[in-house]
């Protein structure tokens, strides 16, 4: 922690501040991409691609779930999809999950999670539609087929948004499908028939 707290101090030394990048995001956010993603600390974004301040908006939580759309009481994830694409108008979101995934992990091997009921019930949310694959999947670590279904289970339930079936039927957004590996740096992306794929750029 001290090391975390020593590079935050120094952060304004560190960074232009003077520049007008950052007196022009003062100003407002533009972002390119609403980017929806696990909370896991080995998955960085920006650093998965390259962007700048002010490129990306961010949601995060265990498993990059989307809640069902309507799900009773508040809900930071709805609230994030509708702000980036209401206000910010953001017209490309992209879901990545990632290798060796906690959450999926968890689903995978059936672990008891009484212990954790914050956790146990927010997998409920994940676990009926990824079943069929819980089953079949192999037993490799890294969890690829897990991980690529629930990209997919959850792109679907993006789609159930009317503030996102709504611009997708217009036109003015795009819904993207990555699979990260936290071993190779690999990105694959979700391609039309459905399998994902690296592509070098």
């Amino acid at each position: 922690m001290k090391a975390l707290l020593d590079r935050a101090r120094s952060f304004k030394r560190r960074v232009d501040f003077e520049s007008g990048e950052y007196r022009k995001l003062a100003e407002g956010q533009y972002p390119e991409a609403l980017f929806i993603t696990c909370s896991d600390s080995r998955v960085i974004p920006a650093l998965i691609t390259g962007a700048r301040p002010g490129e990306i908006f961010e949601l995060r939580n265990a498993g990059n779930i989307v809640p069902p759309y309507g799900s009773p009481g508040a809900s930071g994830e709805a609230a994030t999809i509708e702000y980036a694409l209401e206000v910010l108008g953001v017209q490309d979101i992209v879901v990545c999950g990632h290798s060796h995934c906690g959450a999926m992990g968890a689903l995978k091997s059936g672990d008891d999670l009484s212990a954790l009921p914050g956790v146990d019930a927010w997998l409920q949310l994940a676990r009926p539609e990824l079943a069929p694959v819980l089953t079949t999947a192999s037993d490799d670590p890294s969890l690829p087929e897990v991980a690529q279904g629930n990209v997919v289970n959850q792109l679907a339930v993006l789609r159930t948004y009317p503030v996102v079936r709504q611009r997708l039927d217009s036109g003015r957004l795009r819904l993207h499908g990555w699979y990260y590996e936290v071993d190779t740096g690999q990105v694959h992306e979700l391609e039309g028939d459905g399998l994902f794929r690296v592509h070098t750029g």
